[in-house]
């Protein structure tokens, strides 16, 4: 071999069938680095993990470490792992430079010879040590404070990557691209099953929640699913509360009588009067306090003491006294229950699905279902690779999941 600086590091797990193996050599070849296998010990029995030892060339100091920082996510660890490298930020809502930027997988990081792991996994982020009280956790952009100590580089950085199980899983027959060609019936068996099983567990499944849902006629099938505790919060923005609220106030959704699926004369202007209605009862829950609201996917959030975080955009009309409009506010609300979260059915909705799958660590099992067949690519393309994808009207993918859970 060339004589290049290197370093050799190791990866254990399902190496050959989570196709770890030939990604890291893919990565290195793909920056113009080389490598050479020192050592590759292939489990035996179908449980038993892989071990290979790599030797990783790089054409200078600098391409080496771009080449390790890469292949880092891959679970990638020095053979002799260093401590990671710490610097202090020298001013609010600024990492340092050279700050490690967080994938949502499990991670460690090595202090004072000891791994620890890094709370509240989240991609996009800094993790912020202390290393007096051997704690790490990711931390956005916007809440760094000067004097905080924050991984730099890729030293002292181990990630555990989701490995494919060699026992036979859900959505298994779905490893194909994205398609409508899906065996429908049996998708939604499986999402109950996910759901059952979150439940059981006594952890949170989040749905956002796009107005399709209350135009579809979805909405009271949603609102099933909360009275039952299979959905324990909703996010959404400003849109889903308008025109469910609209809905039971006027029978409309967009002017569209919901009974009939036509449209009602004056119909354009009933958003607003149900915005104007529940900003004269002072709120969501005044009106319903009130007897002004009393049905509806709101009314239950409500009634049912369910959390919700709608997020304002610069398109809203009002908007609801719930909105928030502040986005950094609304982004620490829907973080403080992401990472609470089991579960997580993303429908129709495109922005706020990729919004919360940034926030999502990889481990939460996440169901986007959408008509259009870009919102589910583009979900995974922006990093949320863990979530599944049904191209389908949500109206009906929300009811039969309700029925399917009510047996």
């Amino acid at each position: 071999m060339p004589d290049l600086p290197y370093e050799d590091v190791e990866i254990e797990g399902h190496l050959i069938d989570s196709l770890m193996m030939p990604q890291i050599m893919d990565e290195v070849m793909d920056l113009e680095g080389e490598f050479e296998m020192l050592a590759f010990e292939v489990g035996r029995m179908k449980d038993d993990p892989s071990h290979a030892v790599m030797r990783i060339y790089g054409r200078d100091a600098a391409h080496l470490d771009e080449l390790l920082t890469a292949i880092t996510a891959f679970g990638v660890v020095a053979v002799r792992p260093q401590d990671a490298v710490l610097e202090a930020a020298d001013m609010d809502g600024v990492l340092p430079d050279a700050f490690y930027s967080t994938t949502n997988l499990p991670t460690f990081v090595r202090v004072g010879g000891e791994w620890v792991r890094v709370d509240h996994p989240e991609m996009d982020c800094g993790i912020r040590v202390d290393p007096a009280a051997g704690r790490a956790e990711t931390v956005a952009m916007n809440d760094v404070r000067a004097g905080d100590l924050y991984v730099t580089g890729h030293r002292g950085i181990r990630v555990l990557p989701l490995e494919r199980s060699r026992e036979s899983q859900p959505f298994e027959f779905m490893a194909s691209a994205v398609s409508s060609e899906k065996p429908k019936a049996q998708i939604v068996h499986e999402v109950a099953n996910i759901l059952r099983q979150v439940r059981d567990e006594g952890r949170l499944t989040i749905a956002v929640v796009g107005p399709a849902v209350v135009h579809t006629g979805a909405a009271p099938q949603l609102a099933r699913l909360i009275e039952t505790g299979y959905v324990g919060c909703v996010f959404g923005g400003n849109a889903i509360a308008t025109h469910d609220i609209e809905s039971n106030l006027f029978g409309t959704s967009l002017g569209i009588n919901l009974a009939s699926g036509a449209p009602v004369a004056g119909g354009h202007e009933h958003h607003l009067r149900a915005i104007n209605t529940i900003r004269r009862a002072g709120g969501i829950r005044a009106a319903v306090d009130k007897g002004v609201l009393t049905g509806g996917l709101m009314y239950t959030l409500t009634k049912t003491g369910t959390p919700y975080v709608l997020a304002g955009s610069i398109r809203d009309d009002g908007p609801m006294p719930e909105v928030i409009t502040d986005v950094m506010r609304a982004q620490a609300e829907m973080r403080r229950y992401a990472q609470q979260a089991g579960a997580c059915l993303m429908l129709s909705t495109m922005l706020h699905s990729i919004a919360v799958g940034n926030m999502l660590p990889a481990s939460v099992r996440t169901v986007c279902a959408d008509i259009n067949p870009a919102v589910v690519t583009k979900l995974a393309d922006r990093g949320s690779f863990q979530a599944i994808g049904i191209v389908t009207d949500v109206g009906l993918f929300v009811g039969q999941l309700a029925d399917e859970l009510a047996r």
